[in-house]
């Protein structure tokens, strides 16, 4: 399957939990509740599964910068990448959900000058992601910026 045939509308959300409530409130209100979430603002994510070529969907906290989104693969401070980052390395194609406007993008790893701009601003967000850096290590967390396309 290319990342032109898949079904984007109809994405395989996360397990029952924090995070599936939170994608459920979104999806159902557009972005009305769930944009905002603990004081930050959230986007979800739909990457293409590298291994089984179904869209997954996932909620970020991101930044915003000359239009394009900021976001960090923290993964908690977990010692390898998250999922959904591996699956934008192997297919950069994604759609973003931010409030209520949906729209395909092309997510890249940021070059690291930009990581170094866009990391002060992503941890003035959310302070927490210094904490994921540090139990993380030595793995580098990647911090990802998402271009809109479409």
């Amino acid at each position: 399957m290319h990342a032109l045939d898949v079904d984007w509308d109809h994405p395989t959300d996360p397990h029952p939990g924090p995070r599936l409530d939170h994608v459920r409130a979104y999806v159902s209100t557009a972005g009305a509740d769930g944009h905002l979430w603990h004081g930050v603002r959230t986007l979800l994510l739909t990457t293409l599964d590298r291994t089984r070529d179904r869209a997954v969907r996932i909620p970020l906290i991101y930044g915003e910068d000359a239009g394009r989104y900021i976001v960090l693969a923290s993964g908690y401070g977990a010692k390898d990448h998250p999922r959904w980052y591996r699956n934008l390395v192997a297919h950069p194609e994604v759609r973003l959900q931010v409030g209520a406007a949906a729209f395909t993008a092309r997510a890249r790893t940021a070059t690291p000058q930009e990581r170094e701009v866009y990391w002060e601003m992503m941890t003035a967000l959310w302070p927490p992601f210094e904490e994921d850096r540090a139990a993380a290590r030595p793995r580098e967390i990647p911090l990802v910026i998402l271009e809109h396309t479409g």
